[in-house]
């Protein structure tokens, strides 16, 4: 099978590349940690949880240590996911040096009422002196803590990837970008209009527009591109806003033997759930890893509703056991591959600023199959719907309802 790169467009496919994949918190940080002391020029973090346990306090002492010896280090947080820790994390930054922004912070009761907090940033991004970069799914906060159900023995199923070469350039863009509208504090337009009622207007507008904006590829592809071959793939609610969607999408209708989708929170719109279904009918194995030990009770309902629909067409569902499951990753045909942040439900696909990032490589493929095999493993296979009848078509429809309004109230345009 060959998937073509144009696919890809509008985000960059890029030669050249090194991938690591990197299992968990137990192999991100110390990687994360060892890259931050190397540190020479720039650090940037991006994170939807930096939690105040001993895992984020370690990586805070290392960005601190970091600005100390005068490496410039800016970190954003989210304003929701992160809103436990906000006050250890001032405390450890305060006159640090470190370049603290808390993205759509809720620090005032009003902003409860703003529909534009229900877009928050879910990225997880790290990016040292533009050459070495993280991308993935992995919050800062240890992998045997939850947030909402304590701690456990068993780590929390997730992945990341380690990346140098050229997309690294579009994930440290993408780091700046998200760190500048925190730190502005105000909506990207209502930034623009206020430089562009003062003096020099036309100048400050643009260098403001270049620090804001997420990266975007160009439509000019240099073949052939040596491996690894990777895309750097965003869902903002600027431009790309349906980016990752189309990525899935593209590349499950293209498979010709396998999918292997692992989510957590899976509530796919009508484009994913036809590629899937057509992908079983001409005869893809197709195989999702989803939640098993059930985190949020909601988020299990939505996954649930669409069994019926996914197992009558032939696609295999699998819920993982062991743990809680919070890995965002895919194979299809032992050649693409994904690794992020984006769920496949609406709030990722359409809310939510989210980052993946795409590889064309058969060894990184292999390798990341061979991690959701072995999930796989300890996972049951669902065989049958939880529930049939009358009760399995109220069941979705009241999913559905919900999932319709939530988005109204958040804003989100076109059909899901």
């Amino acid at each position: 099978m060959s998937l073509a790169p144009a696919w890809l467009i509008p985000a960059e496919l890029s030669g050249g590349n090194e991938a690591r994949l990197l299992r968990g918190g137990d192999a991100l940080f110390p990687r994360m940690l060892a890259a931050v002391d190397a540190a020479q020029r720039e650090v940037w973090v991006a994170t939807y949880i930096f939690h105040h346990d001993e895992t984020g306090l370690r990586l805070c002492a290392r960005l601190v240590a970091a600005a100390r010896r005068g490496v410039k280090v800016c970190v954003v947080v989210d304003g929701f996911g992160s809103k436990d820790s906000l006050g250890a994390l001032h405390r450890e930054f305060e006159g640090s040096g470190v370049a603290f922004a808390v993205f759509r912070p809720l620090d005032r009761w009003w902003r409860w009422l703003q529909p534009g907090q229900l877009r928050r940033l879910h990225q997880k991004l790290c990016v040292v002196d533009g050459e070495q970069g993280f991308v993935g799914g992995i919050n800062l906060i240890d992998d045997r803590i939850d947030l909402h159900h304590g701690a456990s023995d068993a780590p929390r199923l997730d992945f990341a990837v380690e990346l140098r070469g050229p997309v690294v350039q579009a994930v440290g863009q993408a780091a700046r970008a998200v760190w500048t509208r925190a730190w502005l504090g105000r909506d990207v337009g209502e930034e623009l209009l206020a430089l562009a009622r003062g003096p020099a207007r036309l100048v400050r507008a643009a260098s403001l527009w270049r620090r804001v904006h997420m990266p975007r590829g160009q439509s000019r592809l240099s073949h052939p591109l040596p491996p690894v071959r990777a895309a750097f793939v965003l869902r903002d609610n600027l431009r790309q806003r349906r980016t990752i969607e189309r990525a899935y999408v593209d590349a499950i209708s293209r498979a010709q033997s396998t999918v292997d989708l692992v989510c957590p929170y899976f509530y796919p719109g009508q484009r994913i759930r036809r590629a899937l279904r057509q992908a079983a009918q001409r005869g893809v194995r197709v195989r999702l890893l989803l939640q098993g030990k059930v985190d949020y009770r909601l988020a299990a309902l939505a996954a649930q509703a669409l069994y019926a629909e996914l197992l009558e067409h032939g696609v295999e569902i699998y819920e993982y056991q062991p743990a809680f499951l919070h890995a965002k990753v895919a194979v299809v045909d032992d050649q693409w591959a994904t690794v992020g942040s984006s769920n496949i439900d609406p709030l990722s696909l359409l809310l939510n600023l989210e980052a993946n990032v795409v590889l064309l490589d058969g060894r990184f493929a292999e390798q990341l199959r061979a991690e959701i095999e072995s999930a796989q493993a300890e996972a049951r296979q669902v065989t049958t719907p939880p529930h049939t009848g009358w009760r399995a078509l109220l069941g979705r429809a009241w999913v559905a309802w919900i999932a319709h309004v939530y988005l109204r109230v958040a804003g989100a345009a076109g059909r899901y």
